[in-house]
């Protein structure tokens, strides 16, 4: 079954061979899972396998579908069936980076994702999560625009909460003067 580039693939509804997976992924292709709070990202691998960033503490099959995967400060590489990662949730190729960042030779990218399975590291939600894992993978540029967006959020709320209290200090003020 042929998808267009972006399309999101569910694999609970396809009957698809495990090496043949809705949306026809390559080797070195992003993935991007649509878990009901955020989204997980996977590099494929090939054959049905991709490579992603798990939660040491959880079992494999389920590790990034816990809200817990986001708030971990370790992760484990692990390399799993894209089937299996994804579940009952749905996925895309999404490769939207590279319009602005040049994508290493495929080699390259398995080469150095193979290097990296089994192996512990660091995780932070803001500056090393499973996006900038994948990215750095399929660029040699950790990037994220799920974080980025994160950030800008971070900054608004806080940005709104000094101006309430500023605003709250001098209605305070004004309503203490004895005049």
């Amino acid at each position: 079954m042929d998808r267009q580039p972006g399309e999101t693939c569910n694999m609970a509804s396809s009957q698809s061979d495990l090496s043949d997976p809705p949306g026809n992924p390559q080797p070195g292709d992003l993935i991007e899972i649509f878990r009901p709070a955020y989204q997980h990202w996977a590099l494929y691998l090939g054959d049905g396998y991709i490579i992603n960033l798990s939660p040491i503490d959880e079992g494999q099959a389920a590790a990034m579908s816990s809200v817990k995967s986001v708030f971990s400060r370790k992760a484990v590489v692990r390399m799993q069936l894209l089937k299996e990662v994804v579940g009952e949730d749905s996925y895309r190729v999404n490769n939207k980076y590279d319009d602005n960042h040049t994508p290493l030779p495929v080699s390259d990218i398995i080469q150095r994702a193979q290097h990296l399975i089994g192996q512990e590291v660091s995780y932070d939600l803001l500056g090393s999560n499973c996006e900038h894992f994948v990215t750095l993978l399929r660029y040699g540029e950790g990037v994220s625009e799920q974080a980025t967006r994160a950030i800008g959020a971070i900054s608004l709320v806080t940005a709104a909460a000094s101006a309430f209290s500023v605003l709250g200090l001098i209605n305070t003020r004004s309503r203490n003067r004895p005049f």
